[in-house]
């Protein structure tokens, strides 16, 4: 199939000279659409003699990765993902040896290694802990990917510095890199690498290329021959094909279905019948509409890109991830799609239609709000924010107008077109995009350096938000966007919210200068940290804003000035 990941694979396992098999080893190649979003997993671990149970271990490490990884979010990095799977197995497997009777000695409990192999659209990701090996052959040439972690006491004594379940917290290495068509990855414990060269794994390799089961248990048989006492375990994947790059495909199929004309009132599309035109402009058209199918009473939002992109794979892609992502969204505060299950023609996105005022129409009618009602908008904006965090998304373009205020008082973020999703960003079919996105008077300073954003950049666009509802205007104006070096960032002057017409707290014009800094490190470090703030003075505020001893009470500062003035006279007097 085109426009596809595909690998061969071969395996071996034996417990060679041993009793017991504690090796453990497994691949799994998913079907689409988790075969584009997740990509494919390897994995080997090796029991440590000494224990009686750590084949449970390496059983355990292997079955949790290739089952639990599925299961994470379609929009979290292959990094997130994998270290979530690993450290919650990590947990369990010390959880249970602190529960059995070899607590006190590690080198009996449910300890393994572990090494894994995840690939994902044209680039593979690493992650190793142990003295299992991956090694990488490409045009002839071979490398070593992992590092052992084994310290050596003596020349014929060692132990694992790092593995599975030894420690509580997990302590994994990990990396990635591009690969290419024909690239052959080789995952193996130490029963076969220490008694097989990786030139002659390539050898190997070569001369069963179409049976790659064969070459793995040519593998292990040489191993196992040149003397080799463990257990004998072997992977080999071979990439046989990757994701098409050439945009034209993509945008063919961005635009299978037909862009819909420009509607008006009464006008009928796919079932759906426009009340009225809503907004419209050389982007996009949206209606207010009524779904013909279902007859609920409520009306729903329809969004339609302007045929004038249709040449424009970027914008198609990110108007189409806009009901992607609300449907991986479960908040009140973040707006919810309709489910159109029927076959469609045209291209749209459809919503719930939310009856109320945007906040750029809030601003206007409370020019001077409560300090509460403020809080109590930011409180919502937040756990929306906080929901797409989360999953790991950016937001990237938050700002008034894409805010709503329902007439209940429930507030909603209603677009979704510059967000930025960390799992679809290692999708090689994911297009390019400029950097900023969003609207410049509220993307944070970082961005216009050509820095990536983070849940602190976010941040900045709230705190923005939240010093114009108080205030009528911006923190900086439209100067952040002209500063593009961090010599012009860091003359950039926070102006205070304090003024004596407004009743605002001295703390809170304290949380908005430190979540308005130009500096992404010296902001908040979460958003529930910025929102608690408003609420209350922070300890660090009150340090800050504690007066000196001598106003607070001038008995005791000019007691403690004659105590040390004596203290220096008495030592003085005595060593004069």
């Amino acid at each position: 199939m085109p426009n596809q990941l595909a690998v061969s694979i071969g395996q071996y396992s034996d417990k060679g000279r041993k009793d017991q098999n504690q090796d453990f080893h497994g691949i799994l190649i998913p079907n689409e659409p988790q075969l584009s979003t997740k990509g494919i997993v390897a994995a080997i671990a090796d029991g440590i003699s000494s224990s009686q149970v750590s084949h449970i271990a390496s059983e355990a490490s292997v079955r949790s990765l290739l089952d639990d990884y599925y299961c994470t979010s379609e929009t979290w990095s292959v990094k997130k993902s994998a270290m979530q799977v690993l450290s919650a197995n990590n947990s369990w497997l010390h959880s249970q040896t602190q529960k059995s009777e070899h607590r006190y000695n590690k080198d009996k409990g449910y300890v393994c290694t572990l090494s894994a192999l995840i690939l994902k659209s044209n680039t593979a990701y690493i992650f190793h802990l142990g003295d299992s090996r991956i090694y990488h052959f490409r045009a002839g040439a071979s490398s070593l990917l992992t590092e052992d972690h084994r310290t050596w006491v003596s020349s014929e004594q060692s132990y694992l510095s790092r593995a599975m379940g030894i420690f509580p917290q997990l302590d994994l290495e990990h990396q990635s890199m591009t690969v290419e068509k024909g690239d052959i990855f080789v995952l193996a414990t130490d029963g076969v690498y220490e008694y097989l060269e990786s030139e002659r794994m390539g050898e190997f390799i070569k001369d069963d290329i179409n049976d790659l089961d064969l070459a793995a248990s040519k593998m292990a048989q040489h191993a196992f021959e040149q003397g080799s006492t463990d257990n004998l375990s072997v992977q080999i994947i071979k990439i046989d094909d990757l994701p098409s790059k050439d945009v034209n495909e993509r945008i063919k199929q961005l635009t299978q279905l037909a862009f819909p004309p420009v509607l008006n009132e009464r006008s009928e599309c796919d079932g759906f019948k426009i009340l009225r035109v809503l907004y419209a402009s050389s982007r996009s058209h949206v209606y207010l509409a009524e779904n013909l199918h279902h007859n609920t009473g409520q009306p729903v939002v329809l969004k339609a890109p302007s045929i004038e992109l249709k040449e424009d794979p970027a914008h198609l892609e990110r108007f189409l991830m806009e009901e992607w992502i609300a449907r991986r969204i479960n908040s009140a505060h973040v707006l919810k799609p309709v489910d159109v299950s029927r076959e469609r023609k045209y291209l749209f996105t459809a919503f719930e239609f939310v009856e109320g005022q945007t906040l750029t129409q809030w601003m206007l009618d409370n020019p001077k709000p409560s300090m509460q009602s403020v809080r109590q908008i930011v409180e919502q904006i937040a756990k929306g924010l906080q929901a797409f965090h989360r999953l790991e998304m950016l937001h990237q373009d938050l700002r008034p107008e894409n805010i709503m205020i329902e007439s209940s008082g429930v507030v909603k973020i209603i677009d979704f077109g510059s967000t930025k999703v960390a799992g679809v960003m290692e999708m090689t079919q994911s297009f390019e995009h400029d950097n900023i996105l969003g609207t410049m008077q509220y993307t944070a300073p970082e961005y216009f350096l050509g820095e990536a954003g983070t849940d602190r950049s976010d941040l900045f666009s709230l705190a923005v938000i939240t010093y114009q509802m108080l205030t009528g205007d911006l923190p900086y104006g439209i100067k952040v966007s002209k500063a593009r070096t961090k010599n012009a960032q860091n003359k950039l002057r926070y102006h205070t919210v304090l003024h004596d017409d407004r009743e605002i707290p001295a703390w809170v014009d304290d949380a908005l200068k430190k979540a308005l800094h130009p500096d992404p490190f010296k902001r908040y470090q979460s958003i529930s940290e910025f929102v608690f703030d408003l609420s209350q003075p922070s300890k660090a505020f009150l340090r800050k804003s504690k007066a000196p001893l001598i106003e607070r009470d001038p008995v005791v500062f000019w007691q403690s000035v004659s105590a040390i003035l004596v203290a220096i006279i008495v030592y003085l007097l005595a060593y004069s």
